[in-house]
């Protein structure tokens, strides 16, 4: 079973659950199978900045949208309706379900937005119904609808290969650390960077040393990479820009583009630091969006 709580089943209240963003904090492209899709190997971590999803009993399926973001959504394509469906089909019950998705992570930014929404519909929804799906069944319901649904169901820190599919949770929390997340507020597809990415491909990154603090942390990552950089600067060379701000930040120990872009990140010690990272970022760039958040610790 999944979810945050035991399942309340047919009848129950509206339950709520969130939708973290997702970070990668590397990135690399270490093959393409002959189906087209590219095999990865990233390590993710979750920012306490949320989406969230609600669901309540109906006589119907339906979504509404809300929040500083929901004016860019496709509300009669959304992941969470389709995920609403998947689920009620794997089930072999009817989708009801009114279902209200608060939007403030930003759209097609390399966060992982939809599929964290799909995630939290899945959760929500298997408590709303009652259902009970064994993990393995979850994982490859959640995989149909996107490489990144696995991950973003579990919302801890996991090392992700294949094209998704293979999560290896960490073996202990990622040690504190903070973010500051930018985006310059230019829509860039995922489909397209993978599209433009022309290579090369390369073996899977030694495996992570136990990270005992951040330093440990940080050096390892220095010895990784975005092999998505490239491709996405490539179509929207703000990201160069973005990446410049970012890492000029005093304290920033990080810079490094998340996901396909076009958010970018810098990591901190602190919250303070982040904090008044970002403050001076939405300074000088008040067009970007701009915000601060902790690294999920589970």
């Amino acid at each position: 079973m999944t979810g945050d709580a035991p399942p309340r089943g047919d009848g129950a209240a509206e339950i709520t659950e969130s939708a973290p963003a997702k970070v990668n904090l590397y990135l690399h492209v270490t093959g393409r199978r002959p189906d087209g899709y590219h095999l990865l190997d990233s390590l993710i971590v979750f920012a306490d900045l949320c989406d969230t999803v609600t669901a309540a009993p109906a006589e119907r399926l339906s979504l509404t949208l809300a929040g500083p973001f929901a004016d860019a959504l496709d509300g009669a394509d959304n992941l969470v309706s389709r995920a609403a469906r998947a689920l009620a089909a794997h089930a072999g019950r009817p989708p009801l379900a009114a279902l209200r998705l608060v939007k403030h992570v930003p759209v097609a930014a390399g966060l992982g937005g939809g599929s964290s929404e799909a995630a939290a519909a899945l959760r929500a929804l298997i408590r709303l119904w009652g259902l009970s799906i064994e993990t393995d069944e979850l994982a490859r319901l959640a995989l149909e609808l996107g490489a990144d649904v696995p991950v973003c169901l579990s919302r801890r820190a996991t090392l992700v290969g294949g094209v998704g599919e293979v999560l290896t949770p960490l073996d202990r929390a990622p040690p504190s650390c903070h973010l500051v997340l930018a985006n310059p507020r230019v829509p860039l597809s995922t489909a397209e960077v993978f599209a433009a990415f022309s290579g090369p491909t390369g073996a899977p990154a030694p495996p992570l040393g136990p990270t005992v603090d951040r330093s440990d942390l940080i050096d390892a990552l220095c010895v990784r990479r975005n092999d998505l950089e490239a491709p996405a600067r490539q179509l929207a060379p703000v990201i160069g820009s973005v990446l410049a701000a970012l890492d000029g930040l005093p304290d920033c120990r990080l810079a490094r583009m998340s996901g396909s872009g076009p958010t970018c990140f810098a990591l901190f010690d602190t919250a303070d630091e982040a904090k008044a990272g970002a403050h001076a970022l939405a300074a000088a760039h008040p067009e970007w969006w701009v915000a601060a958040a902790p690294v999920i610790a589970a």
